[in-house]
C-alpha cells in the first residue's frame, strides 16, 4: 500500500463545493469516482486540506489518498487526468510517507480574490471574478490590511452557520490589495481560515475602498467579536485557494 499525494486545480464554477454532499455534484465525489474507476470498483476515499464553497476556485489545492497500485508517479497523473473533467486538473502527483496527512499536517494556506473592478462587467470572466463598478480608495484598503495582519480573534469575520467548535483566534501573516489595471488582487496568508472568512474580509475591505467605514474600523469589528458588526459576504467566484504549505 502507498500514500500518494496529488496538487490539484479545479474551476468550481459548476460544484455544489469540494466536499462530498447528499445532493449536488462535487470536487470530491469527481476524483473519487476516477480513482474508484482504476481500482476496478473499490471505493477509494481522499483527504482533502480543507474544503472549498460552493462556486470556489483551487489553484493548488492538496489531496492525498492510499492506494495498492503500484505504478510511477507520472502514471497516476496521466491515469487520474483521462477520467476525470476538464474543469479538474492534476498538477502533481507524488507518492509520500505513509503518516502524511494533507489536512491535519498544513502549516499555512494563501487564498486570493479577484475583483474586476470597471464600470462594464465582462461576461467572460463573471464565474471568476467580482465585479464591482465603483471607484475605490486602494491606499485605504492598503492601510486597512494591516489591521488584519497578526493574531486575532476573527469571530467577527467568520458566518454564524460555521460548526467550529473552539475559538476563532488565527494568525495572519499577510494581507494585501493591489490594482493591475482593472483587477484587484487580494491575497491573504495564514495559519488558517475560519467559515467564509476570506470572502468576509473581502466584503469589508471593499465597503472601506468606497468609503463606509474607515480603515481602522476593522480593528474595532475584531474587538466587537461580533458578526453583524464586519461587511457583507463578498461573492464565491473571485476567490481561489491559492496554495497550501507543508514543513
Amino acid at each position: 500500500m502507498e500514500r500518494i499525494c496529488c496538487t490539484i486545480q479545479y474551476d468550481g464554477t459548476n460544484y455544489s463545493g469540494f466536499q462530498i454532499q447528499v445532493n449536488g455534484r462535487t470536487v470530491q465525489e469527481q476524483i473519487e469516482k476516477a480513482l474508484t474507476k482504476m481500482h476496478k470498483g473499490t471505493s477509494i476515499r481522499i483527504i482533502a486540506s480543507g474544503r472549498t464553497d460552493a462556486g470556489v476556485h483551487a489553484m493548488g489545492q492538496v489531496i492525498h489518498f492510499d492506494s495498492p497500485i503500484m505504478i510511477e508517479e507520472h502514471q497516476w497523473k496521466k491515469a487520474m487526468q483521462t477520467l476525470l473533467p476538464a474543469d479538474i486538473h492534476i498538477l502533481h502527483v507524488t507518492k509520500v510517507a505513509s503518516n502524511f496527512h494533507a489536512q491535519h499536517q498544513t502549516t499555512g494556506k494563501e487564498y486570493r480574490y479577484y475583483v474586476l473592478n470597471r464600470k462594464e462587467p465582462d461576461i467572460f470572466k463573471r464565474h471568476i471574478r467580482y465585479h464591482v463598478p465603483y471607484k475605490m480608495d486602494m491606499e485605504a484598503i492598503t492601510e486597512a490590511c494591516t489591521y488584519i495582519e497578526g493574531t486575532h480573534d476573527f469571530t467577527s469575520f467568520c458566518s454564524m452557520k460555521t460548526h467550529l467548535k473552539g475559538d476563532k483566534v488565527r494568525t495572519i501573516t499577510h494581507a494585501s490589495c493591489e490594482k493591475i489595471e482593472d483587477e484587484l488582487i487580494f491575497t491573504f496568508r495564514g495559519d488558517g481560515f475560519l467559515y467564509n472568512m476570506v470572502r468576509i474580509l473581502v466584503g469589508t475591505l471593499l465597503d472601506v475602498g468606497q468609503g463606509k467605514h474607515p480603515p481602522e474600523k476593522i480593528q474595532e469589528m475584531l474587538d466587537a467579536q461580533d458578526r453583524r458588526k464586519a461587511g457583507k459576504t463578498a461573492p464565491p467566484q473571485g476567490l481561489f485557494l491559492w496554495k497550501v504549505d507543508y514543513n
